[in-house]
């Protein structure tokens, strides 16, 4: 039998291969743990929506809490092409298009608390992210921030979709994976790398599969733009300079982009 392997699980779970078939995912913090339960509700009644492999956990124990998925085969995506473009493009129209209402009765986070967390983490950017920003900056990252006070909310997202989260292997994409930070949002975030990460070809042909409008474009770059604002807190929550370091100057970046 093979030893467990560890592997990454990102900033919110610890994850373990087990029997190199299975993943099991660990709470790094208490929070985390709802998120852990939400997934084994809703994952096993949408994977059947999705065009592309998704995890379908389940609990294996409550105290502390561990929750198991079929490894979903593929590697994260390095090299995106136009193909993986069109084929990404399909399997967000297919999880934008799920019935909010059946998807918050099966356990996923409604709009009203997931419109309470952004306000929350907005004012925790405006608080000690802001204040970090070169005063030349300002007036832009001001202006970011006031752009999230009012938006849509009326769709399933993935809510963390980056390349890291987006599997592949020689046929083309396999898999979309970790959907701890699903909730009914602004369809916008889920597009955000996907058009303003990618190289051209793959944005374009995702553009065109999807039907992105101008609106969607425009919110989508904004959501872009707030990604570098996490990787700041998550320095400052954690001692971790090079975080801040780092976040800091994809802030200014990705403003001037």
């Amino acid at each position: 039998m093979a030893e467990p392997v560890n592997i990454d699980g990102g900033w919110d779970s610890a994850a373990t291969l087990v029997e190199g078939r299975w993943i099991e995912r660990r709470p790094r913090r208490p929070e985390v743990a709802d998120r852990l339960r939400m997934e084994t509700e809703l994952m096993p009644w949408l994977a059947p929506q999705l065009p592309l492999d998704v995890p379908e956990p389940h609990v294996v124990a409550m105290e502390p809490l561990v929750v198991r998925h079929e490894l979903v085969v593929g590697e994260p995506l390095s090299e995106p092409t136009a193909e993986h473009g069109r084929q990404l493009g399909a399997f967000l129209r297919a999880l934008h298009a799920v019935d909010t209402t059946e998807a918050v009765r099966h356990g996923l986070q409604g709009p009203e608390r997931a419109g309470r967390e952004l306000a929350e983490i907005v004012a925790r950017f405006r608080a000690d992210v802001l204040p970090l920003v070169p005063a030349e900056h300002l007036g832009a990252a001001r202006a970011l921030l006031d752009a999230f006070g009012k938006l849509p909310a009326d769709t399933v997202v993935h809510g963390d979709l980056g390349p890291e989260h987006v599997l592949c292997s020689d046929a083309g994409l396999s898999g979309v994976i970790d959907f701890s930070d699903a909730h009914v949002g602004d369809g916008a975030i889920d597009l955000a790398w996907a058009l303003h990460g990618t190289p051209p070809e793959f944005a374009a042909a995702l553009a065109e599969e999807y039907g992105v409008t101008r609106q969607l474009h425009d919110r989508a770059l904004r959501w872009h733009r707030l990604g570098p604002w996490y990787e700041v807190v998550h320095g400052l929550d954690n001692a971790l300079p090079d975080a801040v370091r780092s976040g800091l100057d994809g802030v200014v970046r990705r403003l001037l982009d």
